[in-house]
């Protein structure tokens, strides 16, 4: 069984289709990243390594169960990343206290290869989702991704594979990997997340508890009713103004957000008023649910990247000018934010091909349009041309393939460009809009 450092590489790995072949792409996009739970003796050291043994034995008869079993091990469970240390901090630079939860209930309500989610209750009464790491996987991450590396270096010196950024790609994977246990950065991430969204109607990113929350457990606002998670599940009625939520979130985040509105004026014309910068990557259908009240709520923010604002207003004018038929300037900006161009590239050929393809592409009737499809040429196109994309662009652009399936079953007929066209003004030309 593949450990949860291959198995999440591989998923990033699928990503890049300008670089390896399609149907190697779609092979490892079909990696799962599911596990079993912890048992409740692994959470129990879990939730140990987050507080520190203090507040372990601090929180005795609070956390109902928590601290009957003295026999977790709580020496092991603070060092069981590699980061050593048993008092004071967690042994990730978080600070060791009390566990702030008057009940918690074993049974993990979500279950990944990074963490585990609980149901929670603060000593105020109000219900919470603990998102709590699993014990030992940094140590596991680390060593997989060591092998990886490796692996890209050997890889690196074949002949067919010469010319290609072997080592860059897997090192950017590493990366974006290594990022998603970072649940002090993922915290940080979701608050912002929120705050970029709150312009958007009908989205719901829970809140942080900040105070609560440690480097390896997030606790969050606790979301009821999220049994919608699939476009069968929900209601007819809502599944057209799901999917123009939904889809309407993820260009918000692609093409306003980006923007450092803190350093310009323009933050009185925009609707948001924080820097972000971030947009989320990962909106599958486990981290993007659906309530009957029809609200999006959008989950795990572990998966992101930061867009600077050159990259930003580039990805932004590529999709404006996709959507308006204009494929020579598409090529022009693919090349301008390529992070590497073969020397011996025909530039004129691939801008050749390049305006072929968006011309097929924006003459298609909506329901005919496919963004999967779409990006799969182009990124062959690159492959063959030896243009290869910036993962701060990929990254971006995967989230729009991961959440097309979902809107696709939700609204067969949704127009993708068309919905784009209000936010890119908004993102490229807010002080006008």
């Amino acid at each position: 069984m593949l450990g949860p450092a291959f198995v999440k590489a591989g998923q990033v790995l699928g990503t890049r289709r300008d670089v390896l072949p399609g149907a190697l792409c779609d092979e490892l996009s079909m990696l799962q990243d599911a596990m079993p739970p912890m048992t409740p003796a692994q959470a129990r050291r879990g939730l140990a390594a987050a507080y520190g043994p203090s507040g372990v034995e601090g929180a005795s008869g609070a956390c109902r169960s928590f601290g009957s079993d003295r026999r977790s091990g709580v020496n092991e469970a603070s060092s069981a990343d590699g980061t050593g240390g048993t008092g004071g901090t967690d042994g990730t630079g978080g600070v060791s206290g009390a566990v702030p939860f008057g009940g918690l209930d074993w049974r993990p309500v979500a279950s990944g290869s990074v963490a585990c989610v609980y149901a929670a209750t603060l000593p105020s009464g109000e219900r919470v989702a603990v998102k709590l790491r699993r014990v030992g996987v940094e140590r596991a991450m680390r060593r997989d991704l060591a092998l990886l590396r490796g692996g890209a270096r050997v890889a690196a010196r074949l002949r067919p594979l010469r010319g290609v950024p072997v080592t860059e790609v897997v090192d950017g994977m590493c990366a974006a990997v290594l990022g998603q246990l970072d649940f002090a950065r993922e915290a940080d991430g979701l608050t912002r997340l929120r705050d970029a969204l709150a312009a958007v109607p009908r989205v719901w990113v829970p809140k942080v508890h900040a105070d609560a929350s440690r480097p390896r457990c997030i606790v969050m606002e606790f979301v009821p009713g999220l049994a919608l998670d699939t476009a069968a599940s929900c209601p007819p009625a809502l599944r057209r103004r799901f999917a123009a939520s939904a889809l309407t979130a993820v260009y918000h985040m692609l093409f306003v957000t980006g923007c450092r509105f803190a350093a310009s004026a323009l933050t009185a014309v925009y609707h948001m008023l924080f820097v972000t910068g971030f947009v989320h990557c990962d909106m599958h259908p486990g981290n993007l649910y659906f309530t009957r009240s029809g609200q999006v709520v959008v989950l795990d923010a572990g998966f992101s990247v930061q867009l600077s604002d050159r990259l930003r207003r580039l990805f932004a004018e590529f999709f404006l000018n996709m959507a308006t038929g204009r494929g020579r300037r598409c090529a022009e900006i693919v090349v301008e934010s390529a992070a590497a161009v073969r020397p011996d590239a025909d530039l004129e050929a691939f801008t050749v091909r390049m305006a072929d393809l968006v011309e097929r592409s924006h003459g298609l009737p909506a329901r005919e349009f496919s963004l999967i499809a779409f990006a799969a040429e182009m990124f062959d196109l690159q492959r063959r041309h030896g243009i290869h994309a910036a993962s701060e662009l990929v990254f971006p652009l995967l989230s729009l393939l991961v959440i097309e399936g979902t809107i696709r079953d939700l609204d067969p007929g949704i127009d993708f460009q068309e919905v784009a066209r209000p936010v890119l003004n908004r993102g490229l030309f807010g002080a006008r809009a």
